[in-house]
């Protein structure tokens, strides 16, 4: 089964026509490259046969033979970084055959119906995406990256990469639905024109990138014009690609691809909310969530039941999900979770004893609380720094910004003391007990921008609160799927704090929080456990 005769599906012949458009671009650039040799060659010929005589032509054909060394030997190194220049590679989290055999076997039935080749390998990405991605290209076998694996072998087929949320969410036939027309792409991705056409693309990606290096600045250069002239042919190419591979799993369950498309649309708003206000926080603090995947089918059935769009979405939860089709979910799990860490906070890619996992039971009391403490401490060090006269926290940090002409003077010179000592710190505060992070440990997608000052004060004057309210009112740290960390009064989420905190901050107001504190049996006289 080779999937070249995909080369009839409707897609297929508009993407092969922009393939041989693209390899155009290379033709010509090598055409370029070679003019001036051969102009040379003419020229020496012409000299040694006698048809050229005199004196000027003998400077004109030495110089002519020096530019086409100087054009072939910049052409000649510019093509080996090309060629050499190893494509990125997505970070993903390998699953081999003996981890997930029901996936596999599922995913070649879902190939042999559709009468294309298999992916050579299946990778998990802590993403709500899929997609196939080449791992052939030589510099990956060189450097070690995919060496020695079946899918960096000459001619492999691509690897099938699939979003780790959808395998907790998704019930096996849904799974099956939406992979159908990826794993379809890899017929038209068999051809040879396609994939020559994408290897010269990926190399010119590569070479931009390799010419960011020392002594290599030119090589960018040619890159990017190759680039800008074949961008359009290389966009078309892909859409016929992706255009082939949907029609030909068009008979592949249609109906209920549509269903599992709205599955999609539902799992990326569980997945972004439960990394931007449940993940973060514990990343901040120096602790990774070990089940984020499980924990997004917590995040999406409470999404179901609050919002009227997502009802009917949780009947299917009595259905077999996708992730049976692992021999160890939860070892996959805290994989993926640990990749998403390091890509979306920039935490190490190995725990330590300053980067240790915390399950969901933990989390109030190991994340929200230390949270709050170390916040409220941090607020508390900001106040001694500005010299604010000593006294009960809670009191000191309503004196202090209380603003009885409403401009919150105090509180633009506290937020922007904090943001200071934020930026100071470098990405965000410093979890207890060292960093958790390492100086080059950057993250390729940064959930969140740069927090204001006000929000940085908002935040820990919440937080202050809430360390009062937790050792003087019997209220309880808690976690909310949807909403991260949050405050529960005898039993009950109280999500009518921030109005007041607000009014302090940004008014200078002091009395709807301290009416909100009498309410719950708060005295803002009362010391606060700070660490």
């Amino acid at each position: 089964m080779s999937g070249i005769g995909s080369i009839a599906d409707v897609g297929v012949p508009s993407a092969r026509s922009r393939a041989l458009a693209v390899l155009r671009v290379r033709s010509r650039a090598l055409a370029v490259v070679l003019l001036p040799a051969a102009v040379a060659v003419v020229l020496v010929a012409a000299r040694m046969t006698g048809r050229l005589t005199g004196e000027p032509w003998a400077v004109v054909t030495l110089l002519v033979c020096l530019a086409a060394v100087l054009v072939l030997l910049v052409g000649g190194t510019f093509a080996a970084v090309v060629l050499r220049a190893g494509p990125a590679l997505t970070p993903t989290v390998p699953l081999a055959e003996a981890a997930a055999p029901d996936l596999y076997r599922l995913v070649r039935d879902l190939a042999d119906r559709m009468d294309v080749p298999a992916p050579s390998a299946i990778a998990l990405t802590p993403d709500c995406d899929s997609w196939l991605e080449d791992r052939t290209h030589p510099a990956h076998r060189r450097s070690g990256i995919a060496g020695g694996r079946p899918e960096s072998e000459p001619g492999a087929a691509p690897v099938l990469v699939i979003g780790s949320p959808f395998l907790w969410w998704m019930r096996v036939a849904e799974l099956r639905a939406v992979l159908a027309p990826v794993i379809a792409g890899t017929g038209p991705s068999a051809h040879p024109d396609i994939a020559d056409a994408r290897g010269f693309v990926r190399g010119l990606d590569a070479a931009v990138d390799v010419g960011s290096r020392r002594w290599l600045g030119w090589i960018a250069r040619p890159a990017r014009l190759l680039l800008r002239l074949c961008r359009v042919d290389a966009a078309e190419m892909e859409r016929g690609v992706a255009a082939a591979a949907s029609d030909r799993a068009q008979d592949v369950d249609y109906g209920l691809r549509i269903m599992a498309q709205e599955q999609v649309g539902l799992a990326y708003a569980g997945w972004d909310r439960l990394l931007t206000r449940v993940a973060l926080p514990a990343w901040r603090m120096g602790r990774w969530p070990a089940r984020l995947d499980a924990g997004v089918v917590s995040a999406l059935t409470e999404l179901s039941r609050r919002d009227r769009l997502a009802e009917g979405f949780t009947s299917r939860l009595g259905e077999r999900p996708a992730c049976d089709l692992l021999e160890q979910p939860g070892a996959v799990d805290e994989a993926a979770s640990l990749l998403a860490a390091r890509l979306f906070h920039g935490g190490p890619a190995e725990a330590g004893p300053q980067w240790s996992p915390v399950d969901w039971a933990e989390y109030p009391e190991q994340v929200v609380d230390r949270k709050w403490r170390l916040e409220a401490a941090r607020l508390h060090a900001a106040l001694d720094a500005l010299a604010v006269p000593a006294g009960p926290p809670v009191e000191r940090v309503l004196g202090f910004l209380t603003d009885t002409g409403g401009q919150g003077a105090a509180g633009e010179s506290l937020a922007g003391y904090l943001a200071a000592e934020e930026r100071s710190a470098g990405c965000g505060p410093e979890p207890a007990g060292g960093k958790a992070r390492t100086a080059d440990a950057v993250p390729l997608f940064p959930l969140q921008a740069p927090r204001s000052g006000r929000d940085l004060l908002a935040d820990h004057v919440t937080a202050l609160v809430c360390c009062a309210a937790v050792d003087s009112a019997g209220a309880e740290p808690g976690l909310d799927w949807l909403d991260g960390p949050v405050l529960r009064v005898a039993g009950e989420r109280r999500s009518d704090l921030a109005p007041s905190v607000l009014c302090l901050v940004e008014d200078g107001d002091p009395e709807p929080l301290r009416a909100w504190l009498a309410a719950i049996g708060v005295r803002p006289e009362k010391p606060v456990r700070l660490v």
